[in-house]
């Protein structure tokens, strides 16, 4: 049974430059992929997949990788939802910020934590996790690389599995970001581009 990912459904609408495939356009295997995503914990077809679907062997294979980072990576849902809005807000990906940021306030990131990274600056407040979170992130893509002290206090706390989980989900919502941006991925109408050009 898909779970309740706190998302609005999918109107199977949309405009951009790779909008949804009618059915009746799909392939026997992007049928098939589809039915799988929808069928999945996602309970539907959004965001980068109808766009994906052009290349159903990529849809299903980012799938499965998304599904383990969403659903069972071992960083607590609200900060891996906070690394992703990390992430949404490096690309400026307006709908993956819209869709996470509904999916980190149901898992408990402070909205004072999302607003201050929506502008671009260190949240005041963090908490310890909070805060290892953010640097690592923030490093990570400043740098293309982390620090010794950044690397030992982020292992200390979450593992070298959390490392990689990190990474991952870092590495994998950038994809999803640049899918968003170049297939211009609509909002749903009347929703206003969450994120501002920073100065």
């Amino acid at each position: 049974m898909p779970s309740d990912t706190g998302l609005p459904a999918d109107s199977g609408k949309g405009g951009g430059r790779l909008p949804p495939l009618p059915p009746e356009q799909m392939t026997e295997e992007q049928k098939r992929v589809a039915a799988g995503i929808a069928g999945g914990p996602r309970g539907g077809i959004r965001g980068p997949f109808n766009a994906m679907l052009r290349s159903p062997v990529v849809a299903e294979r980012f799938q499965l990788l998304g599904e383990y980072l969403r659903f069972n990576s071992s960083i607590p849902p609200d900060l891996n939802e906070m690394a992703i809005l990390i992430t949404a807000r490096e690309w400026s990906a307006q709908y993956e910020w819209y869709a996470h940021h509904i999916l980190a306030m149901k898992a408990g990131l402070p909205p004072a934590i999302a607003a201050a990274i929506a502008e671009g600056r260190k949240p005041d407040g963090m908490t310890e996790d909070q805060r290892i979170i953010w640097e690592f992130c923030t490093e990570l893509y400043r740098t293309r690389t982390v620090s010794d002290a950044t690397y030992e206090q982020t292992k200390a706390r979450f593992g070298e599995n959390g490392i990689i989980d990190l990474i991952a989900v870092s590495g994998y919502y950038v994809a999803v970001g640049m899918t968003l941006n170049v297939a211009q991925v609509p909002l749903p109408p009347g929703v206003a581009e969450p994120l501002k050009p920073l100065g």
